[in-house]
Parts: structure tokens; sequence; C-alpha cells
């Protein structure tokens, strides 16, 4: 049982600043990589950051520069600081596991991921 909980979503104005966060529990592969994807109404999956064991990390061209993603392995905790937000960065915001034995659903970079939570709404106003 794989157990993905994202929070700390909402409503802002551009160039706010939001924090999300995500509880990992159960069978989840923890010396993988994990990752946020996004996806908003009418468009494509777009994986947005990932970060490996070892700290390195990844992010897509669109958030370079204004978000952060990192993890807290004492809390089994994965965040996303998103900064300078852009009306184009709505979406529902997705943190996304690896399970053993499981094949990749999505990827994040060159993160193969296949478990996600119920997604947390971000909303940027103009």
């Amino acid at each position: 049982q794989v157990r993905l909980v994202e929070s700390g979503g909402g409503s802002v104005q551009a160039g706010g600043a939001l924090r999300l966060s995500c509880v990992a529990s159960g069978y989840i592969n923890r010396s993988y990589c994990m990752g946020w994807f996004r996806q908003a109404p009418g468009k494509e999956r777009e994986g947005v950051a990932n970060i490996y064991p070892s700290g390195s990390t990844y992010y897509a061209d669109s958030v370079k520069g204004r978000f952060t993603i990192s993890q807290d392995k004492t809390k089994n905790t994965l965040y996303l600081q998103m900064n300078s937000l852009k009306p184009e960065d709505s979406a529902i915001y997705y943190c996304a596991a690896h399970r053993q034995g499981y094949s990749a659903r999505v990827w994040i970079g060159s993160c193969p991921l296949d478990a996600w939570g119920q997604g947390t709404p971000v909303t940027v106003s103009s």
C-alpha cells in the first residue's frame, strides 16, 4: 500500500509564493528519485521537478529559477517551494514516487515514477 498526500495549494496573485508538501508512506522505494508534475485542464501533463537521494535535482525550463524541490527524509516529506508564480503555473500539482517492481507511468526528467496522490490545486491570478 502506497500513500502520497499533497497539500499546500491555494489561490495567489501573480508574483506570489506557495510551498507544497507531500507526505509519503507505505512501500515506496526510498532509494529512488521522487518528483512533482502538474496538469492544467485541457493541457498535457508536465514534469516540474525531481530530486534524487543524492540531492541532485532537475527542473523544467518553465520553472527553473523560480521553484525549488527539497525533501526531509526524517519526515518522509517532499516539498516544492514555488516563488514568482505566474498565471501559467495554475494547475493541479501531484507528488510522484516509485514502487518496487512497477513500471513507469510518468517521467519527470529522467526519473520514471508510477504512483501519485490526489493532487493539490494551485491557482494564480493576474
